[in-house]
């Protein structure tokens, strides 16, 4: 080796050791980065063949470098206060576009920080600005795209700030009239149902013992606040209700009891519900039986009814397959969407855009989308965070070895200057 290829080798090695200083300084500038996979230097020599066919006299001729990323490793995962936080135990990543409209298969990008939040419109973004991709769920939680599992299935996913208004369906009744009422006595209850704006409404009942095991129930016009001022009508207003030898409900006239209102004061559109006191032979609707009391009232069990008033959103839980739920301030509970996980063939080749934000490769293959904790798919923990991989001590360590060897690549200059000097000097 010359003296000329002893000075190639040294400011190699300054080169060399400039860069494992730059991703040492990377690593520990993005210590407390959500997400963030360390990054490390690979070294390899430089070796240059001598001329002729004895390879023997193979020297080396300085260093070159390579940066990979533990990617395959995992962050501790840590609890946090924000329930819309994620965290990826396991492999894989979350899908994430920089653009909530722009969402085609060509601008998702992959990334382990899992620090979303919603935005002034409902949207979960993470802490680089970046739009988590999911896939709208019908209420079981079932993706409805017909391209679930693929990345053209996928939108942005947002959280409704209100659920919208559903008038009521359906009514139930579970409660016993007293058997032993005289005919022509009444009792009296009450149900609420909610009309197509949202208001909930109250209906008066009386139920008029007509003959042994019939009764008849009338119905009150619509009410909100008082019973005094009526809010619109009902119809058919009155139910004929019978029942066997045994106390059991017989049969209703009209069967099934469908009721609607109308003509609401509110200016609400008519709507129409079932009112359900039981099937035939039912035990558990509603039953005539010997009064608990002595003031032979009416004994109700339960009174339900579907439909709600609008809500503001509540609470956001997420589940480890990554369904998303909101539940509203009305007792609504609304499965949003499903966030999915990509997969890779090789992870390691990842173009890397920022700290924790990658893009596929020609190396790393095409993302494979799969349900969070299945086909190798990591599992995902709501409300926590991954943190970064890079651990400080190590790295200070790294950087003193690499400031030793610079400082040694150094002083090889130093003397090889000399060397030259000496020989310009012994020349002349």
């Amino acid at each position: 080796m010359s003296l000329y290829s002893a000075l190639d080798a040294a400011v190699s090695g300054l080169s060399a050791q400039s860069s494992a200083l730059a991703a040492i300084s990377a690593n520990i500038a993005n210590a407390s980065t959500t997400g963030y996979k360390t990054e490390d230097t690979s070294f390899d020599a430089l070796v240059a063949a001598s001329s002729g066919t004895n390879t023997s006299l193979a020297s080396t001729e300085g260093v070159s470098t390579s940066y990979y990323r533990e990617m395959s490793s995992q962050g501790e995962i840590s609890s946090t206060t924000t329930a819309t936080n994620m965290a990826i135990d396991g492999d894989g990543f979350f899908v994430v576009s920089a653009s909530s409209s722009d969402t085609s298969a060509s601008t998702d990008l992959f990334t382990r920080d899992g620090s979303f939040s919603t935005d002034a419109n409902g949207y979960l973004i993470n802490s680089s600005g970046d739009y988590l991709m999911g896939y709208v769920t019908d209420s079981s939680g079932n993706p409805t795209s017909t391209s679930a599992g693929t990345l053209s299935g996928l939108t942005a996913i947002q959280i409704p700030t209100t659920t919208t208004v559903s008038a009521t369906t359906e009514a139930s009744l579970s409660a016993n009239l007293p058997a032993d009422l005289a005919v022509g006595s009444s009792v009296t209850s009450s149900m609420q149902v909610i009309d197509s704006q949202g208001v909930t409404q109250t209906i008066g009942e009386t139920w008029t013992k007509t003959a042994a095991n019939t009764w008849s129930l009338s119905l009150s016009n619509p009410y909100s606040t008082d019973a005094s001022t009526s809010t619109g009508t009902i119809s058919p207003s009155t139910v004929t209700v019978t029942f066997d030898g045994n106390g059991v409900l017989s049969s209703t006239s009209p069967s099934p009891v469908s009721l609607t209102l109308s003509n609401m004061t509110s200016g609400a559109s008519d709507s129409t519900f079932t009112l359900n006191l039981g099937t035939d032979g039912q035990t558990d609707g509603l039953t005539q039986y010997a009064s608990s009391n002595s003031t032979n009232e009416i004994s109700i069990t339960s009174s339900t009814h579907d439909g709600s008033s609008a809500g503001s959103l509540s609470s956001v839980s997420i589940g480890d397959t990554g369904l998303v739920t909101a539940k509203y301030s009305n007792g609504d509970s609304i499965i949003v969407a499903k966030v999915p996980i990509a997969t890779f063939a090789d992870e390691e080749d990842l173009t890397q855009l920022s700290g924790s934000t990658y893009e596929a490769s020609a190396n790393s293959g095409t993302a494979v989308i799969s349900q969070a904790g299945s086909n190798g798919a990591g599992s995902i923990t709501g409300s926590a965070l991954e943190a970064s991989t890079t651990d400080t001590a190590t790295e200070f360590n790294k950087m003193i070895v690499a400031q030793q060897a610079y400082s040694a690549a150094a002083e090889v200059i130093t003397y090889v200057d000399k060397m030259y000097q000496t020989l310009t000097q012994s020349i002349a």
